[in-house]
């Protein structure tokens, strides 16, 4: 079995993590699976490519090798919704974004399917999630978890019209301290980049799993999930083409936030 995620180790204070950016299907999932599956439509695809600047920036990097369709490493093992009473797809995804099912009438994972995929692949990545955070807090006394995802711009299933272009989730202000959510908004309005971004804080999304479980301010470990919508840097049809033209208006802005970050975090540390 290819090893379940791919880790950089960085130097300063912030981890960048990557649940959904996986893109392989193991062969026997794979044979359980509709075909509609090998499209993989649902991927945040090119995170790590668009995210070149982490390394430069000192950043550990952490992002998944296996597909959200095997297992969604942003879910609680137990499968609790993030959103109770909204429309969400699982621990064990059963269906697409668009409503298309997964796996044939009566063939979807049991409990011990749903366990082996929790024990294989799940655990492994958040084993080196936590490991990182620790190392990270006992060097710094303070460590920023960024959970970097991206999604199509319309999906009818979740939400109505058009997302906007940035999204970021600090589980209504709990997952990290108020002030670094205002300097990311001092940030995004003080940018000069164009063309200009919409942005929203804990709109439709609010933070999945990994920010609402492992941001715990009162411990000095700050978690923000940034939603991007896929048009600002690919083609959202398949085969889903990265667009290095538009990524690369889009990414003086990333590596601004990811500053910002940093920025905070040594203020903090010298108060």
């Amino acid at each position: 079995m290819n090893p379940p995620f791919h880790f950089h180790q960085g130097t300063v204070p912030l981890l960048i993590s990557m649940p959904h950016a996986g893109t392989r299907i193991p062969a026997e999932i794979s044979a359980q699976l509709m075909p509609v599956a090998q499209d993989k439509a649902d991927t945040d695809w090119h995170l790590p490519l668009l995210y070149n600047m982490a390394q430069e920036l000192g950043a550990s990097v952490l992002h998944a090798e296996y597909s959200r369709y095997v297992i969604d490493l942003n879910r609680s093992p137990d499968d609790s919704s993030l959103y109770p009473g909204q429309d969400t797809t699982g621990l064990c995804p059963l269906d697409t974004f668009a409503k298309q099912a997964l796996y044939p009438q009566g063939k979807t994972p049991d409990a011990a399917e749903v366990q082996r995929r929790i024990t294989h692949y799940w655990q492994a990545y958040h084993q080196q999630l936590q490991a990182e955070l620790a190392r990270l807090l006992a060097l710094h006394g303070r460590v920023i978890l960024w959970e970097a995802h991206s999604i199509a711009s319309q999906v009818p299933r979740f939400f109505q019209g058009k997302l906007p272009d940035l999204n970021f989730g600090t589980a209504d202000q709990h997952s990290c301290a108020i002030s670094l959510q205002q300097a990311l908004a001092d940030t995004l309005h003080n940018s000069r980049t164009e063309p200009v971004y919409s942005h929203v804080f804990n709109g439709r999304f609010k933070g999945g799993y990994i920010t609402r479980n492992y941001g715990q301010p009162e411990k000095n470990i700050h978690a923000v999930q940034l939603e991007m919508s896929q048009c600002l840097y690919m083609n959202e049809a398949a085969p889903y083409a990265y667009r290095p033209d538009l990524a690369a208006q889009v990414q003086p802005l990333l590596r601004a936030l990811l500053s910002t970050c940093l920025n905070w975090a040594a203020f903090q540390k010298g108060e």
